[in-house]
C-alpha cells in the first residue's frame, strides 16, 4: 500500500495558525502574514516569548533571542524574513 507524498507545511500558516489558537483566543479575530500584532495592541510582549518558541519549532531554525528586537516580531512576514536572516540549522 503506497502512501501520500508529505506535503511540508507552510511555515507562515502554522505560525499564524497558532498564534490564533493559542495566543489571541478571541472569535472573530483573523490574522495574516501582514497584521500588526504587537503595534495593534493584539498581543503583548509576554506572548511573543511563546511566539518566538514556536517560531523556531516551525522553522526548524535556532534564532539568537539577544538579536532579536521588538520590531522583527511585529507581523509573520517580519517574524519569518528575521529568522531566514538570523536563523542556524537546528542540530
Amino acid at each position: 500500500m503506497a502512501t501520500a507524498p508529505t506535503v511540508p507545511i507552510d511555515p507562515s500558516k502554522q505560525l499564524i495558525d497558532y498564534i490564533q489558537r493559542k495566543v489571541i483566543r478571541r472569535a472573530g479575530v483573523e490574522i495574516n502574514d501582514d497584521t500588526p500584532l504587537v503595534s495593534s495592541g493584539l498581543i503583548d510582549s509576554f506572548a511573543l516569548i511563546e511566539i518566538f518558541l514556536e517560531l523556531q519549532k516551525v522553522t526548524g531554525l535556532k534564532i539568537p533571542a539577544a538579536k532579536v528586537r521588538a520590531q522583527d516580531m511585529d507581523t509573520v512576514r517580519l517574524m519569518l524574513t528575521m529568522a531566514e536572516r538570523m536563523g542556524k540549522p537546528k542540530q
